[in-house]
């Protein structure tokens, strides 16, 4: 017998590496120094994967150098369209060289030649030499250099098995009939991305069918005369680009680089050298993987044994020892430690239980009254917790094992019953909660009366602290810190669309499963999350302000707003006259009528016909129309009555479909209030945001938009509205952080902080401030705190850019620590890569040491704005924990409604007013020391406009 071939991969880094970046680019991987680290960790995955799964006797990895090669020199266009390296990647190309040596294995480059002419030189000498070799990579122009011996390995890709080509797959996906065929359809096509040119009109398809038709390029060329019209036309003028084509897609086997058998001999890692490393980027997972030893910080995984472990479906057998000792599956799938394929519910073990008779149910209570915390998840029929009803309810108490518990959803009186079972563990204040997105959990549960209660965890939330800017969703968590694939939920229930199923449709059993993964890798994300909260220092705001203001947060919502729909009945019916009003108008000037909505038509009338431009160049979008934004037409607004017009159209249009008309659309039919949804994890400063309907938006600064609010009204005529408002909240916040004395005395002694500022600006006295220097120095107070340009100012005020950087100066020599409060913050961001509040609140700014001055630019601006937007952030939610305890613990009928920017809004009974405004100002007042008083602006009414 012949000894067995050894088996060498050869590994094309850079092509590994940009996978890697791509995966991880919508949820990019940051440690704590702010590096994103996602291109090394899934190019290391990748790496590992390989080392551990195939164990091969031989490997090496290929990179390419920044030096020209051979390919430049016969086509000096060649890459030349290619955008610029991303940053990221070239961070990580050096981390990856590292991790390559770490592991003790070779790394192959050479000025001159790209990886694959390398990889393609030592796959030909290694076939020779014995050896099964197997090309790493996703770049499918590998495949010319498939043999016998030489085989394609695609890795495991976003769920996607792992591929290996041999021949016979070559010729079946480029159905050709020989492997060097390959090569003369990428001659052809060409390659957009290395601009190599191919022949024009020829793509994929057609390069296919005339290379089954003639077999190669050189024969293509020499039969034109069988091919008819502008395809023959096409080839024959550009026969030699055709031929040039081909060489440069040849993967080169002729590179000047010795075979080494004993070079790429694999012995294993250096395991101080990879440690370090591992250590330097936070790969904790893969430490414990690689080394089998954690980075000395709290590991996630759960200790246990992993015998009897089960797999499969949601189990009620076995019942006597359903919530016996930790099960196995809770170890094994926990234990896992990020492998580099994505796992899902059919490849990890797990033990998932169907919770369905009053025995079952009653077990399962009594070991949750056992437990310090467990995660908990609700499945509803719709996204509304308001008017949803409960279809089941899913626990788990260690990782991998997980209880669903179905709820009948149109058996109310039955649905209560169960409830009640778990009314002792869910209102048990002893037991903490964990749970993704957990205020809809809580919020549905409140139409069944039942008040959940204990510390809470939400790994949405957690995940907001870790990564402001990242999305927060279960599925996009799991895969990127658990390399854990969900179930979707259209598995259940299907696409959107009309033909939707509910949860309600299903069977309970089809439900089990999928409830039971979401508890389960909820409480896995939560022992992940848990020791990065700690390690970062955000803890105190996790666990006493985003957490406890979830509460508040729900019952806010669930109390909702009542809104007077007849009186926006009434403005609708005036703005739609005032809107024909103004069509009429456009459409005689205009001298003709059109779509005014549609931005092509109406730059035609006001551009090609109106001529409203003069001799100035006209600015077009992308598509060759001309560019009809609010900020072009705001500029033209003075000279023309017809953008006037049009400005107006838009105001009024936008206001009657977006609230006017909208806002009665939200009433609920269930208590005639409008719930609003307040989004705890959406701005990247801490700010709060509303949906359905978007209160931020709504506007004040003119008559019409002021009138929305007045829709907005008291319960019933023996309540009011109270609103409760921060004054220049941000402004005392950068006195406070800037320590400025100039602008903390103002603050002190109460004045007009705007016409303080002009005065000190304006060289005048303050008694001699007229409006416009006061209008001129708000804008320049406010712009500070945002980073304003001359260029900005100038824009906003109207006025000369040498004016406005004038301006500019002045305060800055009037308020010198702000300017040097702004210059540290920056210059602190720039070596940290993110800004935070007072209380430890960040927001990464990864762009703030940019080649690129435009970008970086914009960093700097967050750097300054972040702190103390995110500070006033932090102000409100404290006030609005405190208010809502006082105002339970007081067991008082006043009740907090709507949270608007830095304003707060209470229904309150009208014999509760005087007792509960002093207290609403004074916990306002004080909800966290600054050096400079906080002022609260109140008013009171039977609408909030009135209030307001």
């Amino acid at each position: 017998m012949s000894e067995p071939r050894k088996k060498l991969f050869l590994l094309d880094a850079l092509a590994l590496i940009y996978r890697a970046h791509f995966a991880f680019s919508k949820n990019p991987r940051i440690n704590s120094k702010g590096m994103n680290t996602g291109a090394a960790l899934g190019f290391t995955n990748t790496l590992v994967e390989v080392l551990q799964k195939e164990k091969p006797t031989h490997i090496g990895v290929a990179f390419d150098t920044a030096a020209k090669t051979f390919r430049h020199d016969n086509f000096t266009d060649y890459k030349a369209n290619r955008q610029a390296q991303p940053e990221d990647i070239s961070i990580a190309i050096p981390y990856c060289k590292k991790i390559v040596e770490a592991f003790n294995i070779p790394v192959l480059l050479m000025d001159g030649y790209e990886a694959d002419d390398i990889i393609g030189t030592l796959a030909c000498k290694a076939e020779k030499a014995g050896f099964d070799v197997y090309m790493m990579t996703p770049d499918k122009d590998y495949c010319q250099l498939v043999t016998d011996h030489v085989f394609l390995y695609k890795p495991a890709f976003m769920g996607n098995a792992i591929e290996v080509w041999d021949v016979q797959k070559v010729l079946e996906k480029w159905e050709i009939e020989r492997v060097e065929q390959v090569i003369d359809i990428l001659g052809l096509q060409g390659d957009a991305v290395d601009n190599i040119p191919g022949i024009p009109g020829i793509g994929e398809k057609t390069a296919k069918s005339l290379i089954q038709r003639f077999g190669s390029v050189e024969n293509l060329l020499a039969n034109t005369d069988q091919l008819k019209g502008k395809q023959k036309e096409n080839i024959e003028k550009f026969a030699d680009q055709g031929l040039m084509s081909k060489e440069l897609a040849t993967i080169h086997c002729d590179v000047p680089i010795d075979f080494s058998e004993e070079g790429l001999h694999y012995d294993g890692p250096n395991e101080e050298r990879v440690a370090e490393l591992f250590a330097e980027l936070e790969f904790r997972q893969l430490t414990q993987r690689v080394l089998g030893k954690s980075l000395g910080e709290a590991a996630v995984a759960a200790p246990a044994t992993a015998k009897g472990a089960r797999r499969g479906k949601a189990s009620a057998v076995n019942q006597t020892s359903l919530f016996d000792a930790p099960a196995a599956a809770a170890v094994e799938v926990a234990e896992e430690a990020l492998p580099a394929t994505m796992q899902s519910i059919k490849t990890t073990l797990h033990d998932y239980h169907f919770i369905n008779t009053p025995e079952l149910r009653q077990s399962l209570v009594q070991y949750l009254l056992k437990q310090d915390e467990f995660s908990w998840d609700t499945e509803t029929t719709g996204i509304d917790p308001i008017t949803a009803r409960l279809v089941g309810m899913s626990f788990s108490y260690r990782p991998g094992e997980a209880y669903y518990v179905p709820v009948p959803p149109h058996d109310i009186e039955e649905a209560q019953r169960i409830l009640e079972e778990f009314r002792p563990v869910l209102e048990n204040p002893s037991i903490a909660k964990v749970g993704q997105n957990i205020k809809y959990d809580i919020l549905v549960l409140k139409k069944y009366k039942v008040e959940v209660q204990g510390p809470l965890f939400d790994t949405m939330l957690a995940h907001y602290l870790l990564e402001p800017e990242m999305r927060h969703n279960m599925d996009v968590l799991a895969e990127t810190y658990l390399n854990y694939s969900p179930v979707p939920i259209t598995d259940l229930i299907g696409p959107k669309g009309r033909n939707q199923k509910t949860m309600a449709d299903l069977e309970p059993e089809e439900v089990a499963d999928y409830a039971c993964e979401d508890a389960d890798i909820t409480l896995r994300l939560k022992l992940y999350f848990e020791p990065l909260l700690q390690e970062q220092g955000l803890m105190k705001l996790f666990r006493e302000i985003e957490n406890p203001l979830v509460q508040v947060l729900a019952d806010v919502e669930n109390e909702g707003v009542r809104i007077d729909s007849e009186a926006l009945a009434d403005f609708s019916t005036q703005l739609e006259s005032e809107i024909i009003n103004i069509e009429k108008r456009i459409f005689e000037i205009a001298g003709e009528q059109f779509n005014i909505g549609s931005p092509k038509q109406l730059g035609e009338i006001l551009f090609d016909k109106l001529e409203l431009h003069g001799k100035s160049k006209i600015k077009k979008t992308k598509t060759g129309q001309h560019a009809t934004g609010e900020e072009i037409l705001s500029k033209m607004a003075g000279e023309h009555e017809i953008v006037r017009l049009i400005l107006d159209h838009r105001q009024l249009t936008k206001l009657k479909s977006t609230y006017v008309d909208a806002l009665p659309q939200l009433v609920c039919e269930l208590d005639g209030r409008v719930h609003t949804s307040f989004n705890q994890a959406v701005t990247a400063t801490g700010r709060l945001s509303s949906t359905n309907p978007n209160l931020q938006n709504i506007p004040i600064r003119t008559e019409r938009g002021r009138e929305i609010r007045k829709a907005f009204v008291a319960r019933d005529n023996k309540h009011q509205l109270i609103s409760a408002d921060y004054s220049q909240i941000e402004l005392r916040i950068m006195a406070d952080f800037s320590g400025d004395p100039t602008m903390k005395e103002a603050f002190r002694n109460g004045l007009d902080i705007h016409a303080s500022t002009a005065s000190k600006v304006f060289h005048v006295p303050l008694e001699q401030v007229d409006s416009e220097m006061r209008r001129k120095a708000k804008t320049v107070n406010f712009g500070i705190i945002y980073g304003i340009s001359a260029f900005g100012l100038a824009e906003r005020l109207g006025i000369a850019r040498r004016e406005a950087a004038d301006i500019i100066e002045a305060y800055f020599h009037e308020f010198p620590a702000v300017k040097e409060y702004m210059d540290s913050t920056i210059e602190k961001a720039r070596e940290l890569e993110y800004a935070e509040t007072k209380l430890n609140r960040r927001r990464y700014l990864r762009d703030i040491n940019s080649r690129n001055q435009t970008i970086r630019a914009f960093a700097e601006r967050n750097a300054i704005n972040a702190p103390i937007q995110g500070t006033a952030a932090d102000i409100i939610k404290i006030a609005m924990i405190n208010i809502h305890e006082y105002l339970r613990q007081e067991k008082l009928q006043t009740r907090m409604i709507l949270q608007v920017h830095d304003e707060l809004l209470f229904d309150a009974p009208k014999e509760e007013i005087e007792v509960v405004t002093p207290k609403i100002v004074e916990l306002m007042t004080n909800a966290m020391p600054l050096s400079v008083p906080m002022e609260v602006g109140l008013g009171i009414g039977d609408n909030w406009l009135e209030a307001h």
